[in-house]
């Protein structure tokens, strides 16, 4: 019989979005020196852009409110109207930003199914379309690194290569959406440059695992920048003394990215818990970030059923219907809160099977 004492406190394992800024982002706020960014004239706003364009190797940067934005703005930056937009068939530009992509930038997407997100060269070089007058004519290719849907999955470096050589053979545009490319680097051991380097367009978030409150930033060579600079403001996204959000972008680049480790860590310590309770699911080849994605369909649970049954005992989770839960680590979850979680899951699960038996 596994004991369980509920705790106080939420547990939040929603998404690592939920993670509050720290101390020394506060007081970067307070004290950044500010100007008007639409002119091009804060300076915090202009060194973390050409903080985080050093970072991953890139010429220049550009500061957007969201990771959604700074997709579409490079979507847009790169296509025109009526264009075809590689990507894999689960990815977040595609499944969980509105479908901007065809109501705003007019763009069509063609789907390749990878491997828990992580895409085969071979199915890109199958998906490109010849010019033809019937045909969307195929203008981007994008990635997604880490992969969301599929696990909080990495894709190397050699294959991010593969499929960007192909860009280049056929003439294409490549975008990375790397919302979470600090973990993918930490995963793999290389600098996130060597991810970034071979896409036309990186877009990573300051305000998941990096905990700072707003913002992400995309990258890419001064002329895509000064490019994407009028989509930005063509949608809403051109800011005034924008280096209060510059300011905990700076200190989340200069001090957060290492400690994402400990978020990796504790994820598989989740995961590999939750492999030994009967009744559930997992996947374990696909944890290999901060992302635990697992199946309770087998104790007799839908995901809202299950989230609900947690709830009781203080603890938030992201569903993913029909019978799928993930969970997200970040700094605001101890090893301790991991424990409790297991023993909470390991419970419900041990009074679902005696059900089932009585």
């Amino acid at each position: 019989m596994v004991l369980v004492i509920k705790m106080e406190i939420v547990i939040d394992l929603r998404s690592d979005t939920v993670t509050k800024p720290t101390e020394e982002m506060l007081q970067a706020i307070a004290q950044a020196p500010l100007g008007d960014d639409c002119s091009g004239e804060d300076p915090t706003v202009n060194h973390l852009e050409a903080l985080a364009a050093d970072k991953l190797g890139k010429e220049a940067g550009l500061l957007v409110p969201s990771g959604t934005m700074g997709n579409l703005v490079s979507v847009l930056t790169h296509t025109r109207h009526g264009d075809e937009v590689i990507m894999e068939s689960e990815c977040h530009i595609y499944y969980y930003e509105a479908g901007n992509i065809s109501a705003i930038a007019g763009v069509i997407p063609r789907f390749v199914k990878g491997h828990n997100g992580v895409l085969d060269p071979d199915d890109i070089k199958d998906a490109v379309r010849e010019r033809d007058l019937h045909y969307p004519p195929t203008t981007l290719i994008t990635m997604e690194n880490t992969h969301n849907r599929g696990g909080g999955t990495v894709t190397s470096v050699e294959l991010c290569n593969a499929v960007c050589d192909i860009a280049k053979e056929r003439g294409l545009g490549t975008h990375l959406d790397g919302a979470r490319i600090f973990n993918a680097g930490l995963a793999l051991g290389v600098e996130v440059k060597e991810i970034a380097e071979p896409f036309d367009s990186v877009m990573f978030c300051l305000s998941k695992g990096l905990s700072a409150p707003v913002g992400s930033v995309i990258v890419g060579s001064s002329d895509f920048i000064e490019r994407a600079r009028k989509y930005r403001k063509m949608l809403g996204g051109g800011m005034r003394q924008a280096g209060i959000i510059a300011a905990a972008g700076i200190v989340a680049l200069e001090t957060m990215i290492d400690r994402l480790e400990e978020d990796h860590v504790n994820a598989r310590y989740l995961g590999e818990g939750l492999a030994l309770i009967p009744g559930i699911h997992i996947e374990l080849e696909t944890v290999e970030t901060n992302l635990v994605y697992f199946d309770v369909g087998n104790l007799g649970f839908n995901s809202i059923s299950f989230r609900n049954e947690l709830q009781k005992y203080h603890v938030e989770v992201t569903l993913r219907p029909p019978t799928g839960i993930r969970m997200v680590t970040h700094r605001h979850i101890s090893r301790e809160n991991i424990s409790y979680v297991l023993g909470v899951i390991e419970e419900i699960a041990k009074r679902c099977i005696k059900n089932r038996k009585l």
